[in-house]
This record gives C-alpha cells, sequence and structure tokens, in this order.
C-alpha cells in the first residue's frame, strides 16, 4: 500500500500561485535589454587598455611589406618570423666542444655577411687601420689628422687651417730657419708650435690660447723670423722708420727672456734684437737703436714712453706679437696697448675684402701697402683681451692647446693645509731637506717682506736663496735670475713678478709658501716647473684666508687626486665666489660634496664622529671622502 501523500502547508501552495502568476506577468525581453539592466544595476567590467610605452611602439612603415627585404638580406627570418635563439650547449664548436668529425662547414648565413662585409670594403676601398706615426705625410687623410689632434690636445678654427707639423723636417719652414732649429737642438715641436708654426707661415692673424710652459715663444719667433727674411735688407735709407717686428711682453724679465730666445735664430740669420724695457736708462737704449733693428722686444710702459720721446717710430712695423696679454690687461696696460697699435699702419690692403682669408707672403704685402700680421699669445681670455683682438686682429685663427686656464699634465699638484707661519716654515724645511727635489727651487710668496722674510729663514737652515720683487732694481733681478740659473742660488724666492715667462730650466719644485690670489697667477706659477714635456710637482699651503680660490681650485684646477680632504669638505669650496651666506638645508649647491655634521658625541669628548650627515641637493654623494675622513690623513 502506497505512502500517503504529503500534506502541503498553505503557505507553500499560496507561493507556488504567486510565481506562477509572476511568470504571467513579466514579458519576454531580449538578450540586449537583459545586458543593458545587467549593466544598469551590476556594473560593467570594462577592460583596462594596456598603455604601451614609447619604446614599445612598433613603427608603421610608409612602404608596402613586399618591398622589404629583410629575408633576403638575413637568412635567419623565416617565412616573414625572427627565429628566436637556440640554445647550442654541447653543439660542436658553437658551444666550444669539438664535434669529433673534423671542422663544419660555415653557414650560408655566415658566408653571406662575409661577402657583404667584402663588398662594402671594395666599396668603400678599404679603411687603413694603421696609426698615423706609420704613415706618410702623402698617406695621411682627414681621419689621421683629427687623431693627430686629439694626441697633442690641438683645437683650432677660424676657417682654412692648415694641418699641424709632424715634424720639423716636414714643414714649410725655410731651410736657414730649420738648420737654426737644428743647431740649438729643439728635437720635437710642441703642440703649440705643431699648429700655430703652420698658420703663421701663411701670415695669418693668430690668438692662441696655450697652457702656461708650452713652447709660445718659439710658436711666434720662427713665423716671424720667415716673415722677416722676405721683406728688404735694411738700409740706410729704411733703418730710421723703425723696427720690422715688434715683441710686447708684461714684465722686463719676460722680454729679456724673448730676446735671449730670438737671439738664438735672428744671429745667424743677420737680424738684430733689441729690447726697450723699463729700469734702464732711456739713452743707453736710443743707443742701440742707432743702426736701426729688425726685432724690438719691448713692455708697453716703456714703449709707449719712447714712441712719445720720438726716439722710435712704427712707420714698417708689418708684424706684432703681444705675448701674456692677459697679464698686460691685468697690469693695466690696456690703455697702453691701445696707444701703441694705434701707432701703427692699417693692416687693410687698398679695396681689399675684409672678409678674405690671409694668405700673401710678406713682400707683396709690402708692395700692396698691407703692413701688419697680429698674433696674440695669452694664457687664458678675460673680456679685455677679447676687446683687443676684435679690434686690431682680423679673421684669426683660433688656436687652443689642452684647456684654458689650466696648467700643464707634467706638473703633479699637491695641497696642503696648514695654518700659521711657523708651521709653514717646519714644513717647507721638512720638503726641502727630504733630498726629494733638487735645485733650482722656486718659492713663491705675495708680499715683498715676506720674500725677505722667508730667504732669510732659508739662509739659516744653509739654504742659498735669492730674491726678486718689485722692490729690487733692474740689476739686482737679473743677478738674482742669473743665480739661479747658474748655480749659485738654490731656490728663488720671489712675488708674482716671477710668475709669467720666467724660463729656468730644469726646475724640479714649486713652492706656493702663499696662495695666489687668482686662480690664473697660481696657473702661471705653477707653469715655472713641468716645461718642456719634463715633470715637475707644485706644492701649496692653503690657509682658511685663501677661501677665495679654494672654488676654483678645486673644482676648475686642482686634479681630482690632488685635492685633499680638508679641501674637499671646506665650506668655501663649495661655494662659487662672490657668494655670500652660510649653505641651508635644501639650498642648491654648486660642490658635489655632502655637508657634514659632527654628532654630540664629539662635543662630549666621545671622538669625530660622523653619524649625522647632512645632505644638501647636489649632483654626487663622495662616501669615499667620508671613509678617508675616518682612515687616515690629508696628503
Amino acid at each position: 500500500m502506497p505512502p500517503p501523500p504529503v500534506p502541503t502547508h498553505a503557505s507553500e501552495r499560496r507561493n507556488d500561485h504567486e510565481a506562477a502568476d509572476m511568470e504571467s506577468f513579466v514579458p519576454d525581453i531580449s538578450e540586449a535589454d537583459r545586458e543593458a539592466i545587467r549593466s544598469r544595476y551590476l556594473g560593467v567590467d570594462k577592460k583596462k587598455r594596456k598603455i604601451r610605452k614609447i619604446n614599445d611602439r612598433k613603427f608603421v612603415f610608409d612602404w608596402d611589406t613586399q618591398d622589404d627585404t629583410l629575408a633576403e638580406d638575413a637568412p635567419s627570418v623565416v617565412g616573414g618570423q625572427r627565429q628566436g635563439a637556440q640554445i647550442l650547449f654541447g653543439r660542436g664548436r658553437v658551444a666550444g666542444m669539438d664535434d669529433g668529425g673534423g671542422t663544419r662547414k660555415s653557414s650560408d648565413s655566415n658566408t653571406y655577411h662575409a661577402d657583404a662585409m667584402e663588398r662594402r670594403k671594395a666599396a668603400k676601398g678599404g679603411t687603413d687601420e694603421r696609426h698615423w706615426t706609420e704613415k706618410s705625410l702623402a698617406e695621411m687623410k682627414e681621419r689621421d689628422w683629427r687623431i693627430f689632434r686629439e694626441d697633442f690636445s690641438i683645437s683650432a678654427r677660424g676657417g682654412q687651417i692648415p694641418h699641424p707639423l709632424r715634424s720639423w723636417t716636414e714643414s714649410q719652414i725655410p731651410k736657414t730657419i730649420l738648420e737654426c732649429i737644428e743647431e740649438i737642438g729643439y728635437k720635437e715641436p710642441s703642440p703649440i708650435q705643431r699648429q700655430a708654426i703652420p698658420i703663421g707661415l701663411q701670415n695669418r692673424d693668430i690668438i692662441g690660447i696655450a697652457e702656461t710652459g708650452s713652447g709660445k715663444t718659439a710658436a711666434f719667433v720662427i713665423p716671424m723670423l720667415a716673415f722677416i727674411e722676405k721683406l728688404p735688407p735694411f738700409t740706410d735709407e729704411n733703418r730710421h722708420l723703425g723696427p720690422y717686428a715688434l715683441i710686447m711682453a708684461p714684465t722686463r724679465e719676460l722680454a729679456q727672456q724673448i730676446e735671449s730666445e730670438a737671439r738664438k735664430f735672428a744671429g745667424p740669420l743677420g737680424f738684430k734684437c733689441v729690447s726697450i724695457v723699463g729700469g734702464r736708462a732711456v739713452e743707453e737704449q736710443q743707443f742701440n737703436l742707432r743702426e736701426g733693428a729688425e726685432i724690438i722686444i719691448a713692455t708697453p710702459g716703456r714703449l709707449k714712453d719712447v714712441i712719445e720721446r720720438q726716439v722710435i717710430v712704427l712707420s714698417q712695423c708689418r708684424y706684432i706679437v703681444m705675448d701674456e696679454a692677459d697679464r698686460m690687461v691685468h697690469l693695466g696696460f690696456e690703455a697702453d696697448l691701445t696707444f701703441i697699435l694705434d701707432k701703427l699702419p692699417s693692416d687693410m690692403l687698398e679695396g681689399e675684402d675684409p672678409g678674405e682669408a690671409m694668405d700673401v707672403d710678406g713682400e707683396t704685402m709690402v708692395k700692396k701697402g698691407r703692413t701688419r700680421v697680429t698674433t696674440l699669445f695669452s694664457a687664458t681670455m678675460p673680456s679685455a683681451v677679447e676687446r683687443l683682438a676684435r679690434k686690431y686682429l682680423r679673421r684669426p685663427a683660433v688656436i687652443t692647446i689642452g684647456e684654458a686656464g689650466r696648467a700643464v699634465d707634467t706638473v703633479e699638484q699637491r695641497v696642503e693645509f696648514i695654518s700659521g707661519d711657523e708651521k709653514k716654515k717646519q714644513r717647507m724645511l721638512e720638503i726641502l731637506n727630504s733630498g726629494t727635489y733638487p735645485a733650482p727651487i722656486i718659492v713663491f710668496v705675495n708680499q715683498k717682506k715676506t720674500a725677505d722674510m722667508v730667504a732669510k729663514d732659508l739662509g739659516r737652515a744653509n739654504w742659498s736663496a735669492s730674491t726678486l720683487h718689485s722692490g729690487k732694481n733692474q740689476e739686482q733681478r737679473e743677478a738674482a735670475l742669473q743665480a739661479l740659473r747658474s748655480g749659485d742660488a738654490d731656490i728663488l724666492v720671489a712675488t708674482d713678478l716671477a710668475g709669467r715667462g720666467i724660463d729656468v730650466q730644469d726646475v724640479s719644485l714649486v713652492i706656493n709658501y702663499q696662495m695666489a690670489n687668482s686662480i690664473e697667477a697660481y696657473v702661471h706659477r705653477i707653469g715655472r716647473t713641468g716645461r718642456a714635456g719634463k715633470q715637475g710637482v707644485a706644492i701649496t699651503f692653503l690657509t682658511n684666508e685663501d677661501d677665495e680660490v679654494m672654488y676654483d681650485l678645486k673644482n676648475g684646477n686642482l686634479p681630482r687626486a690632488a685635492a685633499t680632504i680638508d679641501l674637499i669638505l671646506h665650506p668655501r669650496d663649495c661655494q662659487e665666489p662672490r657668494q655670500q651666506g652660510p649653505h641651508r638645508i635644501g639650498q642648491a649647491r654648486v660642490c658635489p660634496a655632502p655637508s657634514l655634521q659632527r654628532n654630540e658625541t664629539e662635543k662630549r669628548g666621545g671622538g669625530p664622529g660622523l653619524a649625522r650627515i647632512r645632505y644638501t641637493p647636489c649632483a654626487r654623494i663622495y662616501h669615499d671622502v667620508i671613509r678617508a675622513k675616518r682612515i687616515g690623513p690629508a696628503i
């Protein structure tokens, strides 16, 4: 007998009836309407668009894909798809293992690329990979000349710049002057001589920016003598019209040094050189000029004086050299230079286009009326020198050797922080008594009284020292330099008077007992050593009073390896000149070194801790400086 049916609750029967009525009430809707209702109440899951980076975007070419020749040139592309990298471990020579079956034959791909490379070489005619030292002059290409200039740090601009000298024998220097060069003993040209002499032989105006001690004297003396050789010789008819060439220098010592160097060349050629400098009687110099002179070397002040006295005229002066022009301007000779240059004849030919290249010989210049070639040499290029160049030089060739305002690489620069004259004296004697540096040695100071004091201290320590400063007359200055050159004096104590142009051979050491007042003077001081390619050392004693030059010293001239920890972390070393006020947090600093704050432990006697380090915004952080400060002393 079947079980009785389960009784249905009244509420359940009512719900079933309501559901049936609801189904009959809801109308049929389309799937699109369902999606609209669903999106209205539930929202839509929108697919986020993937942003493609600029570097990931595929470039769409304008040409048709049928024009693509990649498949022909690259066999690794098969069926329009580039093949992925294949793992070649253990597969013969490709994986570094022997295949055991002899040498494999090259694949078609390798053969194709080898043939393509050969075709390119054949099309270009081949590239000679030999260095320029292995080639003859005729084999030199433009690429070789570019490498040549890079090797010697030569930069030249101005249009139609001739190639630099590789050697004396390959130059266009007249044979008579080449014989003088060989007799003097010049083996190889210096970088400034390599580029300045070819340009000077074209009788072009030159601006030479070269490191001190780079051989600038011969760079302008040799083209000048080649120019004078082509001019008519001196006779009774023209000797009273003045010299053919004029060389101006800032100091008497430099002028006399140039005179000595020029006589080495001019004497064998039959030319006469006369110096006109202060400190000597005008009557004596007038007597030396009684028979005329092809070359005059002068200081601007005395030259202006003799011109105003009508002792000399410059009616036929055709070659002008301004050596150490920045120093002459610094000493206040700018007005004197302008006066002298205005007394010279015009450098323009009648009816000549100022834009034309100046490439004519001296005889043509005399016949046609052009009367001046102007050469300006300087170690730095301040605005006053630029004004002179713009006014008196025409379409000059600008030569830069190395970096303007820097010392030569042959000078090893060292900096030591020493406060107090007594400590300076002790340290100076330690360096001199070490036996590392043979005589001659030059010690630079800033004041005359300091020079005399240091010389006395050296005398008490059994060193033979002479002094050179503005308190000495001309005879005493010449005697001091001669004593150093001859070996009678081991050390020369001098002010900046000897900082420029003084050439004493084989100076092994320069000591800046007092730091120079400007970075330009510092460059010329240390340029007394490391000359003519020889090595030299320059040691500078710094104090907190030298803060005006610290920034330029470290960031502009001093090599990174020579900067001591004290100099790197000095507050004024991190500040450009003429900037006032301390640095604050968040203030941009021009120095890449961090700003250090010692912790409170040091104040309580717990040692020089560096727990707290405050970094201001800067380009780099010298962690090695912090470590070196902990470990050891400075140089």
